[in-house]
């Protein structure tokens, strides 16, 4: 059974409770793990606060910081495949996009063990002779990390990753879902050296496991990926001691297909963009937009071609697509279909689960392709987080602008063209995080990710994922201290 891991030791939580941990591809049990009581959270929190406030890990030199994350890309290197294989039982995903998600998480590692000694802080030019002015880079202190179920390895190496850099101490959470994953990554820090008590892990829900995560007062910061209503919550808890708040809260994104583009491609990277682990990504390309001159033709060969993709087991050479996360998440998409079709939408892919016998047993769900969809359609505004793509008409560029920010995310977005100026105009006008130009999904360690409006705070990765770590300070000495005088007294 997996256990907790708090102040460098893997434990059982303090009443005992278990969870299991089930494979969505055919309802099996992966795995028992430590179920977390609120008294374990408040435990690893406790031990986090003392490895930052008495331990060696905030006054660890940069460079050495960095060496150990080094350590950890090395092992994950040699673990890729058991990791893979664990990712792929734990999401569903197939085993392709699990070893894919490996590689990247090793290159966030390898990204922040070189960043970690870089720009250590800046003079300040003062205007006197007699003082000096500096400007020091220090850890946040204690850190709480919670992750998501969709891409749990990679998600916790976003956070993992620059806090360590940061020299912070941490209690990482991931989800209930899917935690095996980072419990092997936990693992692998040990392994590295990392010090006692500044990596923690707990285990469980969000509202006993999590939420003292958010509402210590011992912790100095929280970073969370998840749905926008929990989001909420957090920012509300944190104000409690108004800790800083790190927020990556999904999107509903805007797939922009103008008739100069290679259409080919394009329809290709729309199915790319929604259909990638079941639809099960923040950033999906979900809204489709295209252009009237050639919507009818691309909106039904990206059907036609989304009929075709071959559901089953994520380990099974040949598998396009594995299934959803679980049956509540799949009655959740269901729903969605419904409502859908309810306001007019016409069905041209999906719409149904799989007549397969063989996949009776998982949580799949076939591709669903909806033409004819209007923006005020629920299945538009919403982020439906799974195989479920909706198409809408434009006829100008302003309009296609206007549709791809109506919107309350701003996570991502992409734009289909050969006219240069134009794809340069419509990703300047976009008010989404990330903007791909004849593309889509691709990201970069080096380059910083995260969302405007409702898709959440701050971001993550490239330089700016390692300034939510650290907080500026400014030291003023006076070389030359004298009496100023102004009071005669």
């Amino acid at each position: 059974m997996s256990q907790l891991f708090i102040d460098g030791k893997w434990e059982s939580a303090e009443d005992g409770q278990t969870r299991a941990v089930i494979n969505p591809f055919d309802g099996s049990e992966l795995a028992q793990v430590a179920e977390a009581a609120e008294a374990d959270s408040r435990r690893a929190i406790e031990a986090a606060r003392r490895a930052f406030d008495h331990g060696t890990w905030p006054r660890t030199p940069a460079a050495e910081r960095g060496a150990l994350l080094d350590r950890v890309a090395d092992l994950l290197l040699r673990d890729k495949e058991t990791l893979a294989h664990s990712e792929t039982l734990d999401t569903g995903k197939t085993l392709g996009e699990s070893r894919a998600d490996v590689d990247d998480v090793i290159r966030v590692f390898r990204y922040y063990a070189a960043l970690a000694d870089k720009n250590p802080g800046r003079i300040v030019d003062t205007g006197s002779p007699t003082a000096v002015s500096r400007i020091v880079y220090e850890p946040v202190g204690v850190c709480g990390l919670i992750t998501p179920w969709n891409y749990p390895l990679l998600q916790a190496s976003w956070k993992l990753a620059p806090a360590l850099a940061a020299g912070n101490t941490m209690v990482i959470k991931p989800s209930e879902l899917t935690p095996l994953t980072t419990i092997a990554l936990v693992g692998l820090l040990a392994e590295a050296g990392v010090p006692e008590g500044v990596v923690n892990l707990v285990l469980g829900a969000g509202p006993v496991a999590g939420a003292p995560l958010a509402d210590s007062p011992l912790v100095d910061l929280v970073s969370f990926t998840g749905g926008l209503v929990t989001g909420r919550q957090i920012m509300i808890a944190a104000a409690g001691n108004v800790k800083k708040v790190a927020l990556e809260l999904g999107g509903k994104n805007p797939n922009i297909v103008f008739a100069d583009a290679d259409l080919e491609t394009a329809v290709d990277q729309a199915l790319n963009a929604v259909f990638l682990h079941a639809g099960q990504v923040c950033s999906a390309g979900a809204r489709l937009l295209v252009q009237d001159t050639v919507y009818d033709g691309f909106v039904a060969a990206v059907a036609e071609r989304a009929d075709r993709i071959r559901l089953g087991s994520g380990l099974v050479a040949g598998t396009e697509s594995g299934p959803l996360i679980s049956a509540a998440h799949r009655e959740k998409i269901e729903g969605y279909v419904s409502s859908a079709l309810a306001e007019g939408a016409r069905l041209l892919a999906g719409g149904r689960r799989p007549a397969e016998p063989e996949l009776a047993d998982g949580f799949f769900y076939r591709p669903t392709v909806f033409a004819d969809c209007r923006r005020s359609m629920r299945v538009v505004r919403e982020e439906t987080f799974g195989p479920i793509l909706t198409a809408e008409c434009f006829h100008t560029e302003r309009e296609a602008v206007e549709l791809g920010n109506d919107t309350d995310y701003g996570l991502a977005g992409a734009v289909w063209t050969s006219d240069g100026d134009r794809a340069q105009r419509v990703a300047a006008a976009l008010r989404h995080g990330t903007v791909w130009i004849n593309d889509y999904h691709p990201y970069l360690p080096q380059a910083e990710w995260g969302g405007f409006k409702q898709s959440g705070i701050g971001r993550e990765l490239g330089p700016a994922g390692l300034d939510e770590y650290r907080e500026a300070k400014h030291v003023y000495q006076n070389t030359d201290p004298r009496p100023l005088g102004l009071f005669a007294g």
